[in-house]
């Protein structure tokens, strides 16, 4: 994780594998990769297939929606860059597609999230570099 000056908080710093991932962001998509070989899509990037061990994948656009799979309300920052962010729900995300993936839920009270709550991705574009994954309900 690194920092800018423009933004405070800590920030991705994509590998080979995750480029593609990252990039996809900063187009306002959302990309996961599909093994060639059985189907499969894998959340987050590996270098092969989490089933059948295939290298031959590819990155594949989702929908953008899903559904709280399971979350929690962060009242203690893990750093101190996101301290007035508290209270703010981290959650693990299904996207209708099948693949989990975790970010924070936004735009709606702690209080009112819960275990199924429907969400469509956001784009956050916090440097012209980097743009965060997050997500709002749907609706």
């Amino acid at each position: 994780m690194t920092q800018t000056a423009e933004y405070s908080k800590p920030l991705p710093r994509p590998t080979l594998i995750s480029k593609p991932f990252w990039d996809g962001l900063r187009q306002e998509k959302l990309l996961v990769q599909r093994c060639r070989n059985c189907g499969r899509l894998q959340h987050y990037p590996r270098p092969h297939c989490i089933v059948c061990l295939s290298q031959d994948l590819e990155w594949a656009e989702m929908s953008g929606r899903g559904t709280v799979y399971s979350f929690t309300v962060v009242r203690r920052p893990a750093h101190p860059a996101f301290a007035a962010d508290v209270p703010y729900v981290l959650a693990v995300i299904e996207l209708e597609e099948g693949p989990h993936m975790s970010g924070n839920v936004v735009g709606t009270p702690v209080e009112e999230v819960r275990i199924g709550l429907p969400v469509t991705a956001v784009f956050d574009h916090v440097t012209p570099e980097v743009t965060l994954l997050k997500w709002r309900p749907a609706g």
